[in-house]
């Protein structure tokens, strides 16, 4: 750096001893490595968003959804509902998108439910080749119950979401009443 610089120019003038520049130099070096360090946590303190891939089964799609959404905004601001578009089939992303109206509609009195809920249980009620639909209840922050039907599809077109499940609907609640 430019201020190392000038202390090695002003060090050497003054014929200050070799042992006062590798301190110079620790320093110098320890506030690097804590720069470095504290841009590697940064980088890293939010955990990834799960990105479609063809290795991700139909259960393993609803699962992830449901785990973002029980955990919404706890590493940051609506993370689980970017989790959760990050697995919309692209006709339904069409349909419920952009991302900003997504969040209002999950935020929405028809899907809030959803957001932060404490426990969910999925049932397996219908699977093809390329479609697969589950039974999902949901215990919501109110102790109360709600079901849902969730479908997902197995993206045909080219390009890098071929083959990947996705979901393509997910129907109105259906309030089951309360846990107490």
């Amino acid at each position: 750096s430019l201020e190392h610089k000038k202390m090695t120019v002003f060090a050497m003038s003054f014929g200050v001893p070799n042992l006062f520049m590798g301190i110079l130099d620790f320093k110098t070096s320890l506030y690097s490595s804590l720069i470095l360090s504290v841009i590697s946590i940064n980088k890293f303190a939010f955990a990834e968003i799960i990105k479609p891939n063809n290795g991700i089964e139909p259960l393993q799609v609803v699962k992830i959804q449901l785990r973002g959404l029980k955990n919404n905004s706890k590493e940051y601001k609506d993370d689980g509902i970017e989790q959760t578009w990050a697995f919309a089939h692209p006709d339904n992303q069409r349909y419920t998108g952009p991302l900003e109206k997504f969040k209002i509609m999950l935020k929405g009195e028809a899907y809030s439910m959803l957001l932060n809920h404490k426990e969910h249980k999925i049932k397996e009620i219908f699977l093809s080749e390329d479609v697969a639909t589950f039974e999902v209840i949901i215990l919501n922050a109110e102790k109360e119950y709600f079901k849902f039907k969730w479908q997902v599809e197995k993206f045909i077109e080219e390009g890098p979401l071929k083959d990947c499940w996705l979901t393509t609907a997910v129907s109105s609640p259906i309030s089951m009443g309360s846990s107490i």
